[in-house]
């Protein structure tokens, strides 16, 4: 496939949404999908790996690739927290003649999808409700009480972004979320340009 019909999709969401999930789950399904794997000066996180869940770098050194224009889009979450997308991964993936996925936060989500216009889908993953969220949080085991509380506000403004992503997707059964972030993709790719993986 030809870089130039390469499409991205996006996938955006409040932390503990399931986006993660899906993801993993598009990945699996269309066999030359390729992922773009994200900076971050995050902790990393047990059974993460590095160049594959996220590069993880020091606040520093993504500070030197903001000032040389390395980022397509990035963000300080919080204090010292940045993520960010090296423009360098994505034209990696596009060259290899792969669709890429992304799965950012809801600003960068935004950013992406306006960077490359209509060869870009967006999706924002949406949660039930708030509370949903927080059970998710405190069900994964990976943040304290504190973390979780500063991520469900988070989530509740970030709700509000929403209708600025193509397709808005409930996740409330996992298998019916799926199922329709599936037929999106299929109608947005012609049949010579996205397969299903043969695995």
């Amino acid at each position: 496939m030809d870089s130039k019909n390469s499409r991205i999709f996006i996938f955006s969401a409040p932390s503990g949404a399931g986006k993660t999930t899906i993801v993993r789950k598009v990945k699996e399904h269309f066999g030359n999908m390729g992922f773009s794997v994200s900076a971050t000066t995050r902790h990393t996180r047990k059974n993460e790996v590095e160049g594959v869940d996220y590069y993880f770098i020091s606040a520093e050194e993504f500070r030197k690739k903001i000032a040389k224009g390395a980022f397509l889009e990035w963000e300080e979450v919080y204090d010292g927290l940045f993520y960010g997308t090296l423009k360098s991964e994505v034209e990696r993936l596009r060259k290899e003649g792969k669709h890429v996925l992304f799965d950012v936060d809801v600003q960068g989500g935004i950013n992406i999808k306006k960077y490359y216009g209509e060869e870009a889908v967006s999706f924002f993953i949406q949660p039930p409700h708030v509370e949903a969220l927080r059970l998710r949080l405190q069900k994964r085991g990976t943040d304290s009480a504190e973390d979780i509380e500063r991520r469900c506000q988070k989530a509740a403004s970030e709700l509000r972004f929403a209708p600025q992503f193509d397709h808005i997707i409930m996740n409330d059964v996992l298998e019916t979320a799926v199922a329709e972030v599936f037929q999106i993709i299929e109608k947005n790719s012609s049949h010579s340009q996205i397969t299903e993986s043969q695995d």
